[in-house]
């Protein structure tokens, strides 16, 4: 039973160049009320079913925040309809009804009384609201004495003890810090479990393929793709890379030999130029299994890291490096021809050096490679770093950094 329909949905939103804010300006000013409207969402068309969960991902102003407070009612559509059945739960703007001068344990009867809880509700469930948000020493505090995280806690906090029918959320998981969104991940597995329709929006799309049976990819107001998030996600990946890296993708469509050379060569960045290029790096490509230059890559399978050099003087003992770093900087894996004990004795031609990878087994996200030819003792040849960006994505729901090798073993007693 579809207890969220959306039929033809459509929103634009009038976008004023420099809207006059008082009489007289809009008298002396006229010409500053041109304004130009701009449709966020046209002909959205889809249906949650009771106990459902769904997964909205599209590139920032694509309208998926847009689509959820249409159907919170915070704002209406101009075309078409979105019909609900139950109680919903939003958890889109975290403490909206907060009032600063207010204690957190006042802010949590008006709070949860906005979401339709009566007095008798609120006194059952205080506690518990009180004992997730794990500020129990700062409840009776003014919330404007509250720092940013244990502000979005308590508001988190009762939210998901509103025990709704359908929840809607817009970037939960960036609630807190680390300990805390594990926490709340898990809070959100076991309402699903209790059978709560979900509708999440998040650029978190390992998140939602563990939470959500079905996504929807929204791009520029019109849905692209929905279906299973794992074979919805790889298509989105695919055109996010294409848009961070379009010169890997052109590469791979054009069949010269000579173009495909000069876009590669376009793509390398020079951060820092060295007086030393005794050996420079000219490119720096990424291969699949079929030896298909990319920037998309599965979970568990090949990865060939090619570089290519130029010798404008011979060295003895070159070192060749490799290091990849996640979107947030942590580095998840690097290493070195000195290191594997696979020593280059010199370089006196130009060139090809290939690392090859068996079995990927980094999760779904963005990473970065950073390439490097140096000394022993760690001076580069070349100080233009060679970055390179790929993404990684998955049909299975991963955790963590990289995906393990392993088995379970168990035993009835």
């Amino acid at each position: 039973m579809a207890v969220i329909t959306v039929k033809n949905v459509a929103k634009k939103f009038d976008v004023y160049f420099d809207r006059p804010v008082s009489l007289k300006e809009k008298l002396l000013f006229r010409k500053r009320s041109h304004y130009e409207e701009r449709w966020v969402l046209n002909d959205i068309s889809f249906e949650v079913q009771k106990g459902e969960a769904l997964g909205i991902i599209g590139q920032n102003g694509c309208g998926k925040s847009t689509m959820l407070k249409l159907m919170t009612k915070i704002m209406y559509p101009d075309r078409g309809s979105i019909e609900i059945e139950g109680r919903v739960s939003s958890l889109i703007e975290l403490g909206a009804g907060f009032h600063p001068d207010m204690t957190g344990r006042e802010n949590i009867y008006t709070n949860a009384s906005i979401f339709g809880l009566t007095r008798k509700e609120i006194e059952k469930r205080v506690e518990q609201i009180i004992d997730f948000s794990e500020i129990e020493a700062y409840i009776d505090n003014p919330v404007r004495t509250y720092s940013s995280g244990m502000y979005m806690r308590l508001a988190f906090s009762v939210a998901i003890h509103v025990d709704a029918d359908i929840l809607l959320i817009d970037e939960i998981l960036a609630v807190g810090d680390a300990s805390f969104q594990a926490k709340c991940f898990n809070k959100m597995r076991e309402i699903k479990a209790s059978g709560v329709t979900i509708v999440i929006v998040s650029h978190g799309l390992g998140e939602i393929q563990q939470l959500c049976e079905k996504s929807i990819w929204i791009e520029k107001g019109l849905i692209q793709e929905q279906g299973s998030p794992f074979n919805v996600h790889p298509i989105y990946l695919d055109f996010m890379a294409k848009k961070t890296c379009p010169e890997d993708h052109q590469k791979i469509e054009n069949t010269s030999e000579e173009v495909k050379q000069n876009n590669l060569d376009s793509s390398i960045s020079a951060d820092k130029i060295s007086d030393n290029k005794d050996v420079e790096i000219l490119s720096v490509n990424l291969l699949d299994e079929n030896n298909i230059e990319n920037g998309l890559f599965e979970t568990g399978k090949p990865m060939i890291i090619q570089i290519k050099y130029k010798v404008n003087k011979p060295v003895n003992k070159p070192v060749a490096g490799i290091g990849i770093f996640r979107n947030d900087e942590l580095q998840c894996y690097g290493t070195n021809t000195f290191i594997d004990r696979n020593d280059i004795p010199e370089m006196t031609e130009d060139g090809v050096i290939s690392f090859y990878i068996k079995k990927n087994n980094l999760i779904p996200g963005e990473y970065s490679l950073d390439v490097a030819i140096h000394t022993e003792d760690g001076f580069d040849y070349d100080n233009r770093r060679k970055i390179r960006v790929f993404k990684m994505y998955s049909s299975c729901m991963d955790v963590g950094v990289s995906r393990l090798e392993h088995e379970w073993h168990i035993k009835v007693l």
